[in-house]
Parts: C-alpha cells; sequence; structure tokens
C-alpha cells in the first residue's frame, strides 16, 4: 500500500522515490511479480513457475503517484514512471497496478490520466469521491458517497468496469456488505474485493480465509519508525526467512496446487485444487 513519493516524509505513509524504487528492485530480484486487485480477487494469476504475485496499491490519485508529462507519458519521478523503468530493466516483471482514487486524480482535469492508465493494463479503483469515512456514514451516505466515486471514475472512462474498492482510513461500514454492493442516484456498484488499510499479508484468493469484505494491505515501510512491525520491509524479510509463508506459482493457471497444511480450499475452487 502506497500514498505520496516525497523526498521528506512526513508521515509513515509517505516514501521516498529512492526507497520506492529499491523495493521494487527487490520484488523484481526476489521473484516478485505484479498483478492487480482484481486478478488477485478473482484467482486469475497467470504468473511463471516459481513466482510470487504481488498487489501493488496506490490510494488517494496523488500527483506523485502519477501525471501526464507534455508528451503525454508518465512524469519522470513518479511512482508509475518508476515501476516503468524497473520493469524495463527486470522483463517478468509486469508493470502493473492498482491505483484507488478520489475527486480529480492526478489533478487531471480532462480525465487523460485515467484513460492513459486504463489504456496502459493499470486497474482504477474506487475511494470514494471525497475520501468518506464510512464508519461514521449512514447507510445511505455509504451507498452515495461509494456510487459518487465510482461516477466520477467513468466520466472519465465511460465503459470502464470498476471492481475494486480500498477504505478510506480502513474505516467499515456498521453495515459492512454496502461496501461491496449498492447503489445510490442512478448508479450501482459490486466489486470482487474491499481493500483495508495497512497491516498483514493478504491470504490466498483460493483460501477458505479469504474474505472480499476484508482484504488486508502491507503498507510500504522501512524497517524502522513507528510501526515497522506492520511495514513492508519486516514482512519481505520474514518471507525470505520462511518461503513456505508465501504463495508460490506452479505456472499452471487452471490447477491450484497447494500443501494440505496450510487449509483448505474455498469450495468454489475445490475442482481445480490439488493437494501434496
Amino acid at each position: 500500500m502506497y500514498h505520496r513519493l516525497v523526498d521528506q516524509p512526513t508521515s509513515v505513509y509517505d516514501r521516498t522515490p529512492t526507497a520506492f524504487r529499491a523495493e521494487l528492485e527487490r520484488l523484481a530480484n526476489e521473484g516478485y511479480v505484479p498483478v492487480t486487485t482484481t486478478e488477485y480477487a478473482t484467482g486469475r494469476i497467470d504468473i511463471p513457475a516459481g513466482a510470487h504475485p504481488v498487489v501493488l496499491t496506490f490510494d488517494d490519485g496523488d500527483a506523485t503517484q502519477f501525471a501526464l508529462g507534455p508528451d503525454g507519458q508518465p512524469a519522470p519521478g513518479t511512482a508509475i514512471a518508476i515501476l516503468l523503468d524497473v520493469a524495463a530493466r527486470h522483463p517478468g516483471f509486469r508493470p502493473v497496478a492498482s491505483l484507488y482514487v478520489n475527486a480529480a486524480p492526478f489533478g487531471s482535469a480532462d480525465g487523460a490520466a485515467l484513460r492513459w492508465l486504463r489504456d496502459h493494463g493499470f486497474e482504477i479503483g474506487n475511494h470514494t469521491l471525497e475520501h468518506t469515512n464510512l464508519g461514521l456514514a449512514s447507510d445511505q451516505r455509504v451507498q452515495e458517497a461509494i456510487a459518487s466515486g465510482q461516477r466520477e471514475i467513468q466520466r472519465a472512462v465511460p465503459d470502464y468496469r470498476v471492481s475494486s474498492l480500498a477504505l478510506p482510513f480502513g474505516a467499515v461500514p456498521a453495515n459492512a456488505p454496502l461496501a461491496q454492493r449498492g447503489a445510490s442516484d442512478g448508479v450501482s456498484y459490486d466489486y470482487v474485493c474491499v481493500l483495508m488499510v495497512g497491516a498483514g499479508a493478504a491470504p490466498s484468493p483460493y483460501s477458505a480465509e479469504f474474505d472480499p469484505l476484508s482484504t488486508p494491505r502491507i503498507r510500504s515501510q522501512d524497517a524502522t519508525g513507528e510501526e515497522a512491525r506492520y511495514g513492508s520491509t519486516v514482512w519481505l524479510d520474514q518471507l525470505a526467512a520462511a518461503p513456505d509463508q508465501r504463495y508460490t506459482s506452479d505456472g499452471v493457471v487452471d490447477r491450484i496446487s497447494y500443501p494440505t497444511s496450510a487449509g483448505t480450499p474455498a469450495p468454489q475452487f475445490a475442482d481445480r485444487a490439488v493437494g501434496y
């Protein structure tokens, strides 16, 4: 989970461009391959045998994450430009991510930024129009906030299917299922995944433990400082030290190989699951 890229971070949610690039390089070198939130949540994980899926998510539609330069290409120094550069030097590292936006995303008033992301295989997700704390909202207001965010996206990309939501502040509505499905003012939504604020690794989407209403994320963070134990550096160190804990692809899209000691596959995937 990423937010702003700035040279002088002011919170645990900020990362420097240098640290962001280093983390992507580490992921590439350790065999991780980016997939989108929707690919993850629906089990469409098509990566080589031995690789590990990772979902790169960006909240708030900040211009440090993505902006178009005068040439119509990603502005140098933005997160997406850095991701494309790292992917170019690591051909197996897919340049995809899921970006969760509010009003006027990436400072692009005409929607060109969202259209570029769509056209280049990135996922555009909902973060509500006004970054609404859904945990404090009525059922009606929850649906209004989510539907208005979706409407904003679809103004720029009318035929785009918005498939996932990142909860502002990680705040769950009192009526939790309304984060996934609802309608307001002629706009309906039905999401495959609802993302929490970072704290830990997400389970395999094939596992009975996977909950599309409450999918955890890991905050990008160095190994030192406030709440570092919840951050990406500590988690990547832990997974590197205990590789059996991380998802490793068998390279066969239509088969789910799993160690029987890891638990039980979700019923909808049982016909594709092979235990060992």
